[in-house]
């Protein structure tokens, strides 16, 4: 079913590349409920919610689609849901902000039905998808020193080396010397054999604790929260927030688009310049955005960590399908997960390591040629400082044709990339992100 031969992989591999995929990214069933519940969503339901959405998005790309990717609720997506569209909007509660996501998710639905999105993953130049790729690398790369103190903020230089001599910083460093060393023996899953060292020492220092216990049972308190179309539709029409549900569309599309672009080109997976089975993949995120709102989430998004998992051999669906089902079982193991996940040292080697395995594409950049150059550098670069893959996209989209057109070469622009540039400036010009 999963072709495990033909993409040269096994079923042990792929289980290994699962559970490490599913152990870089189990952090957001914790973050995400703590930033939506500033939002006045119950953290209860947030939790439950993210799952649903996980499992949803997560085993539709691995059983229809056939890909190594895993779909859950995006941060970022989370932080704009929670501080700019229910905090700015004095007479917006979440349960109205939940109908701007679902209306956003079925047009998502509908657009990742029409070759719209396919047309985009061929139209975008190759240059850029390198970028995009190395951009996306440095990014996580940065996720994993920021969140263990490696790298702190600094005043005057925005960013400074953090005190070593913290727990988290120096478990990190632990569990990077580990898992290099693992990887320099070519020992099959290393990234994952890190993380259990790491989690390990952790442990015997008393950096990881479980004092809530190992489980307990999901609930939903307050049941859907979003069920008829017609009833979100009139809310997004009262409120006037289309602008809302456009920021959702167009961050969203190319987050994901982003991602699946740059963990495929990783994986292999991509033949010349399209996406095998890009229909069913793309309808991933829109489903489980679309179910996620149901339930008491922000829009779902392909998660960049499902290159630990490629880096791990994950090469085929079965990656994904180990990746929901681990999910369902955290649906049960709420403390057990809230403590793993509390400790950022424990995953942050496997992203510093996959940034480093995912700039590899920058040699193929044509460095020699500006307006294939610059676009590319300016992505790659506005990523990680922007803490943005749709910026640092959005920067790429608008320089590339504007370039191209002063050196009398827009002709060799696709149509779309010219229609994107126009909505992507303006967002970044006139909506919130």
């Amino acid at each position: 079913m999963f072709k495990l031969k033909e993409h040269q992989t096994n079923v042990k591999t792929e289980l290994l590349a699962g559970v490490t995929t599913f152990l870089t990214m189990i952090y957001i069933v914790v973050v995400n409920p703590i930033i939506l519940a500033d939002a006045g969503v119950p953290f209860d339901q947030v939790f439950t919610a993210t799952i649903i959405s996980a499992v949803v998005g997560t085993l539709w790309i691995g059983l229809f689609a056939n890909y190594p990717i895993a779909i859950a609720p995006g941060m970022g997506l989370n932080a704009y849901f929670a501080y700019s569209v229910v905090g700015s909007h004095g007479n917006i509660d979440y349960i109205t902000a939940f109908a701007a996501v679902f209306i956003a998710g079925i047009i998502f639905i509908i657009l990742s039905l029409t070759p719209l999105r396919n047309m985009l993953i061929e139209a975008i130049p190759e240059n850029l998808k390198f970028g995009i790729s190395a951009g996306i690398g440095l990014f996580i790369a940065f996720i994993g020193l920021r969140l263990t103190g490696i790298i702190t903020a600094h005043e005057t230089n925005l960013v400074a080396l953090g005190n070593l001599q913290e727990p988290s910083a120096y478990l990190t460093l632990i569990g990077l010397a580990v898992t290099l060393i693992l990887m320099s023996l070519r020992v099959h899953g290393a990234l994952f054999f890190g993380m259990i060292v790491t989690g390990l020492v952790a442990f015997f220092i008393g950096e990881l604790s479980f004092t809530q216990g190992f489980v307990a049972l999901p609930s939903l308190p307050e049941g859907l929260i979003v069920l008829n179309p017609i009833d979100a539709l009139g809310e997004v029409f009262s409120h006037s927030l289309y602008a809302v549900v456009f920021s959702f569309l167009l961050v969203t599309i190319f987050d994901t688009t982003g991602t699946m672009v740059g963990v495929a080109q990783q994986a292999g997976l991509m033949k010349g310049n399209k996406l095998p089975q890009a229909k069913k993949a793309l309808l991933a995120d829109s489903i489980g955005t679309t179910v996620g709102s149901m339930f008491g989430t922000s829009p779902t998004t392909a998660y960049i960590e499902s290159s630990a998992g490629v880096a791990a051999g994950g090469r085929t669906g079965l990656t994904s399908v180990t990746v929901g089902i681990l999910f369902i079982l955290a649906a049960f193991f709420g403390p057990l997960v809230s403590a793993v996940s509390g400790l950022s040292a424990i995953t942050a080697p496997a992203l510093i390591i996959v940034g480093s395995l995912m700039m590899g594409s920058i040699a193929k950049i044509k460095w020699n040629e500006l307006d294939e150059a610059f676009p590319a550098f300016l992505t790659i670069l506005a990523m990680p400082l922007t803490s943005s893959i749709a910026t640092g996209i959005a920067l790429g989209f608008i320089s590339y044709p504007l370039l191209k057109v002063v050196k009398g070469k827009w002709h060799e622009v696709h149509p779309v990339i010219y229609v994107f540039a126009v909505l992507f400036f303006y967002q970044l010009a006139f909506l919130p992100h």
